[in-house]
């Protein structure tokens, strides 16, 4: 991952040193030192902090577990990023998800920096009084490095808005009489959350999928109709026709976004397959997706996984191993799940047109080069899933102002960000051979490197 960082920070510096327009007071040999000076400051974090949280259990036991807060840069403001929680939590992802959040903040030019936190354990493995101690903990540990100014987490896999009731809870003891509202984002309504905050991230990677598809699409068809870039082809031989579409992973982000799918009056999309950590559903005449994100809800988030519980939730589905949904022969997947869903060893077996990525980093760099050039349209995490962020940041000005918006107000500013995003990086992507992805790179490095110079921090 720390490779993979460099190279995108590398490329993107390379893309913009020829650009006279960018950083035009920068000449000759003071240019060049100014963009080594760039990719030294983005490269790398600016703190990883690291705990052994100390936790009794309740059968008498006491373990450790391992835990990060990794600061990676906070040129644009406080850092932000969720806390995740899972087993196969490591020092390099947090890193390298905080850089992530870094370079999307930037492209949607939401004034946070770039965290992240995690926590190595398996939720499910826990009772609900050991992850609060879990939450609790946490908190105490990194009650220095957070806070409403300084660094503001949110939820992350196997997190969410109880755990970060809990957290601000304990933020609010230990600082007692300074403002804590906006220390934790993700919160629930009753306790200072956002309306719409839950379901913002799925919402918003469907939003992206369907914004392309339907009214850019639409609205620019001619100009697109005879480019002879390959991605502008590939869309429009997918659009304004019924289309197949398989969602990985099902949780807030997954089911939300085939919600979105089923309900949508824009797009003649389909969902035929879902999937989760224990299996695959499948049904090609369309999946009941409300049948089964009421299933879900009813069972500590899992999908059917048997027959019987397919019958007496009433849904018609074959069940397959879950892996089988990343190879179906469908026109579009979303990736909603972990990262490095996608990589080397299943990249050529890939027969979706357009995938949209609702996780962080589910697509290996070899995977994305390797479908990119065969003119796959690549929706990147930095685009497609920053709803979550956005409507964080909007949550963190409710708390600050103790003024609250209305579902349709937060709704209505999540979509008017991301389309204002959208309508910046589509032209450069279907004007260019850059798959999307970079194209969100370069606008993110050039944006983060303006404020950087302007701030003296290159010298």
């Amino acid at each position: 991952m720390e490779e993979q960082t460099r190279s995108i920070i590398q490329q993107s510096l390379d893309a913009l040193m020829d650009n006279k327009l960018f950083l035009p007071d920068l000449k000759e040999d003071m240019r060049v030192k100014a963009f080594k000076s760039l990719n030294a400051i983005l490269s790398t974090p600016n703190q990883i902090h690291k705990s052994f949280l100390r936790l009794p259990l309740e059968n008498g036991e006491v373990v450790r577990i391992p835990s990060y807060r990794v600061h990676h840069n906070d040129a644009l403001g406080p850092y932000k990023g969720g806390i995740r929680f899972h087993e196969s939590v490591n020092e390099e992802e947090v890193t390298n998800l905080a850089f992530l959040m870094t370079l999307k903040n930037a492209l949607h030019n939401v004034p946070f920096g770039g965290g992240k936190g995690g926590i190595v354990v398996d939720p499910k493995s826990f009772s609900d009084k050991e992850l609060h101690r879990i939450c609790v903990k946490y908190v105490r540990y990194f009650n220095h490095v957070i806070g409403p100014d300084k660094d503001i987490p949110a939820p992350d896999v196997g997190s969410g808005e109880r755990e970060m009731d809990w957290m601000m809870a304990e933020y609010k003891k230990i600082n007692h009489g300074k403002p804590y509202l906006g220390s934790f984002t993700g919160k629930s309504v009753a306790n200072g959350g956002s309306l719409g905050r839950r379901e913002a991230t799925g919402k918003g990677v469907y939003f992206t999928f369907r914004y392309l598809m339907h009214d850019y699409l639409n609205a620019n068809a001619n100009n697109l109709s005879v480019s002879t870039n390959p991605f502008a082809k590939t869309a429009l031989s997918y659009a304004n026709r019924p289309l197949t579409v398989a969602v990985q992973g099902f949780g807030n982000v997954g089911s939300v976004t085939a919600l979105e799918a089923f309900n949508c009056d824009y797009i003649k999309n389909k969902v035929v397959a879902v999937s989760d950590r224990n299996a695959t559903l499948y049904n090609a005449e369309g999946l009941d997706i409300p049948a089964l994100v009421a299933f879900t809800a009813s069972n500590r988030g899992d999908l059917p996984s048997t027959e019987e519980q397919l019958t007496s939730a009433g849904i018609k589905a074959t069940i397959q191993p879950r892996e089988d949904i990343l190879t179906m022969d469908i026109d579009v997947l979303f990736l909603a799940a972990l990262e490095n869903q996608l990589h080397d060893g299943n990249k050529a077996d890939i027969k979706a047109g357009i995938i949209v990525e609702g996780a962080n980093a589910p697509t290996t760099e070899e995977a994305d080069a390797y479908l990119s050039q065969k003119g796959v349209v690549i929706l990147p995490d930095i685009l497609a899933n920053a709803g979550g962020v956005i409507v964080s940041y909007l949550e963190w000005l409710q708390g600050r102002e103790t003024q609250f918006f209305s579902d349709e107000e937060v709704h209505n500013q999540l979509i008017a960000k991301m389309k204002h995003t959208m309508d910046t990086i589509l032209p450069q992507y279907f004007g260019d051979p850059f798959p999307l992805r970079q194209n969100c790179f370069i606008h993110s490095v050039m944006r983060l490197s303006t404020v950087l110079y302007r701030q003296g921090k290159l010298y």
